[in-house]
């Protein structure tokens, strides 16, 4: 029994129910869960969901921010041999629909009036929904829905139905075995309708318990629950680990309060992409700029320093005493009070995903104290493929294979995996899951590779992606687009970038700025400006723009496969990449064809050699209502490099 979900909270209920489980901040003071009362709160929720009709099999759809009454929802499903199906909360009505009429949700256990909103309006396209549960009554006292019941109302139920059936929850728990489906959860759809990643108890904890292995996780550990649930890494992290290892999961008031948040808890134990990392060290590097001079100088000296000798002793290595004796200096005066305002001050272990991290960003947190690591993994593996052991962190790989991962490469480069945590399939799916998964249990991750001398996997970019030029100077030469993109993004001026070249005769790239970087920039060279689309198209910008790119040129050149990938012509976007608009995933990849189509006038001009394109672009705004913004954007050109050759 202990080793599926409901089981595992049973057991830590019975072993230590006074512990605490879960805290929620709500009107700036943390309220705690225990153990026990979770497992109380759990029964009565699926006591409720069992008279409301959801049954053994049963989808079950959850909307909303990490909530504990959320969380109790997930594992009351899971009690009662139901699936739970967690969706974006910042999704469109319309993105949901393929995913309830996919699963045939007829239950749905949301968070707030925004997500009952998003719901009721698609009950035309989704007749089938028949009971919505809210956890937060606002904004909703006076709604008169007969589907509608607030979770206060159905935990009042479930109370009742659970006093008159006290061993109801517990016989329903005993029937789930670990090989039963645990949950599903959509991928983004980059190129069409998402799929259902259907996954079992056995393979979500698994993985989650190789992980809690590898970096010897324990019930004091910590960790701020502040992603969406519904993309598996959250997950992993805030839920399967949570049971697994049954350490304290922290859920902020909202994510507004997030840094705040961050640290007041001090987790030990922290996931976070590359993006808000370098979000993090921006708003830093912003401060520090307007600091005093003294400061300023003390600041810069101690960063050379933890610069030149950090790394090394993070990977274990000696110092010597004299480098020992300065660094500690820094800790005390700068690396120290830094951890702290990062919200980092008692992380033991700290990873990011998702996307390649920019080699001088990751030196950074290391270099200050800071064990941030790399793993490799995706919605299908459940996560864990690869993760960095503690004095092996680099930042050009993901790690080496972790327990029970079997890895290797098809004769075109693609990584081929073989573990015990990946998916039994895509939902309703037949013919998408035999294309990623052999009669002998490898998945195809679609990934292009390779393992290095150490045995860490790197990876180049996805295999479809990776193209060639053809002709221009670099006729033949291999194009990897993800590999550029993010190189380019190692730059904290540049938010997103979007590559083409690919059967063309060299590189162009549209490219967002980070607004907040630039500004501050801006700030500093006395430039006015009027908004982002008056700053990104300053000639200033362009000239700074202009620079990353040439660096990114340069370190290409000396590699033998990628010169060809050189960027040859550039333009600044007038408007951010988003996702209401089509023009990123909800975990903010970026959807390359779809960009190539709405912005062709762009990307026809950089290949014209344009100097200038007019574009009008329609956006749509966070109430629903949609309007324009145009612009003139400059196309520029960028220094090519004669490719270095290796010496042999």
């Amino acid at each position: 029994m202990q080793q599926t979900f409901p089981g595992l909270l049973m057991a830590h209920a019975g072993q230590r129910p006074d512990a605490p489980a879960m805290r929620e901040k709500a009107f700036g003071i943390w309220q705690t869960l225990s153990w026990s009362k979770l497992a109380a709160m759990v029964a009565e929720i699926a006591g409720a969901m069992h008279q409301a009709g959801l049954r053994r099999g049963d989808h079950m759809v959850v909307i909303g921010s990490n909530r504990p009454r959320l969380y109790a929802t997930m594992l009351a499903a899971q009690s009662l041999g139901a699936i739970p199906v967690p969706l974006y909360q910042d999704a469109a009505g319309a993105e949901c629909v393929f995913p309830i009429n996919n699963a045939d949700i007829k239950f749905a256990v949301v968070e707030d009036q925004e997500q009952v909103d998003k719901l009721l309006e698609l009950r035309e396209q989704c007749p089938q929904i028949a009971r919505i549960i809210y956890d937060d009554p606002r904004g909703l006292r006076k709604y008169d829905e007969e589907c509608l019941t607030s979770m206060d109302d159905f935990l009042a139920q479930g109370q009742a139905f659970t006093k008159q059936n006290p061993q109801f929850v517990a016989g329903e728990i005993a029937k789930c075995e670990p090989n039963d489906v645990a949950a599903m959860f959509f991928t983004s759809g980059t190129t069409g309708n998402p799929k259902g990643v259907v996954h079992t108890h056995n393979s979500l904890l698994d993985r989650a318990s190789v992980g809690a292995r590898f970096d010897k996780l324990t019930p004091a550990d910590e960790v701020l629950a502040y992603l969406p649930p519904a993309w598996i890494g959250q997950n992993i992290f805030s839920y399967a680990q949570w049971l697994a290892v049954g350490y304290v999961v922290n859920c902020p008031e909202s994510a507004a309060t997030v840094t705040i948040d961050l640290k007041e808890v001090g987790p030990t134990y922290y996931f976070a992409p590359p993006r808000v990392f370098e979000g993090l060290l921006t708003s830093v590097m912003i401060r520090m700029e307007d600091a005093g001079a003294i400061k300023r100088k003390m600041f810069h000296h101690f960063m050379d320093l933890a610069k030149r000798v950090g790394p090394t002793k993070m990977d274990g290595k000696s110092l010597g005493l004299f480098d020992s004796l300065h660094y500690a200096l820094g800790d005390l005066l700068v690396y120290g009070p830094l951890r702290n305002n990062l919200g980092m001050s008692r992380v033991r272990v700290a990873y990011t995903a998702g996307e390649a991290i920019g080699p001088d960003l990751f030196s950074f947190y290391r270099s200050i104290g800071v064990n941030l690591k790399q793993l490799y993994g995706s919605t299908e593996t459940a996560v864990f493929v690869c993760l960095q052991p503690d004095h092996q962190a680099k930042a050009d790989t993901v790690g080496v294979p972790c327990d029970g991962v079997e890895i290797k490469l098809s004769d075109s480069g693609e990584i081929l995996v073989r573990s015990p945590g990946l998916l039994r399939e895509y939902y309703k799916n037949p013919e998408a899951t035999a294309e990623v998964l052999t009669a002998d249990g490898w998945y195809h991750t679609s990934d292009a590779g390779f393992l290095d001398a150490d045995g860490h996997l790197k990876i180049i970019d996805r295999v479809k992606d990776v193209g060639r030029i053809k002709g221009g100077r670099f006729d033949g030469a291999m194009f990897a687009p993800k590999y550029v993109e993010n190189k380019l993004k190692f730059f904290s001026f540049v938010k997103e970038a979007v590559a083409y070249g690919d059967q063309r005769d060299r590189v162009c790239v549209m490219i967002n700025i980070d607004f907040d970087a630039v500004g501050n920039w801006a700030e500093r060279q006395n430039l006015p400006y009027a908004g982002y689309t008056d700053l990104s198209q300053k000639v200033a910008v362009y000239d700074m723009i202009k620079e990353c790119v040439e660096k990114v040129n340069a370190d290409l050149s000396r590699d033998e496969m990628l010169a060809g990938s050189q960027v040859s012509r550039f333009l600044i976007l007038h408007k951010e990449l988003d996702p209401d608009d089509g023009e990123l995933t909800r975990t903010n990849k970026v959807r390359r064809g779809f960009i190539a189509e709405k912005y062709s006038a762009l990307v026809d001009g950089l290949y014209a050699d344009k100097k200038e394109q007019f574009v009008e672009t329609q956006v749509k705004f966070e109430d629903g209502r949609t309007g324009s913004v145009s612009a003139t954007l400059q196309l520029r050109d960028a220094q090519i490099f004669e490719p270095v050759k290796q010496a042999a």
